[in-house]
């Protein structure tokens, strides 16, 4: 079993929880504070991105029901 969670969230964002990181697009990490739980916006509407702010209510519609890749490609 992994160490991090990430639950799709109904009309919400990404839900991460258990040992992980997040680094930026150049790799620097975020200070996370020794949170072991964050939500990561998923509307782009946020004004604290990559983290959920709550600015999705009413404005974000997505039903999140898992289901199964294709096959992977190979090479």
């Amino acid at each position: 079993m992994a160490n991090t969670k990430i639950t799709v969230l109904n009309n919400g964002s990404l839900k991460i929880e258990g040992d992980f990181e997040i680094a930026d697009k150049n790799g620097v990490l975020y200070n996370l504070q020794g949170r072991e739980v964050v939500s990561l916006c998923r509307c782009g509407l946020s004004k604290n991105k990559p983290f959920c702010d709550g600015s999705h209510r009413n404005h974000f519609e997505h039903d999140a029901i898992a289901f199964d890749l294709p096959p992977k490609k190979q090479a």
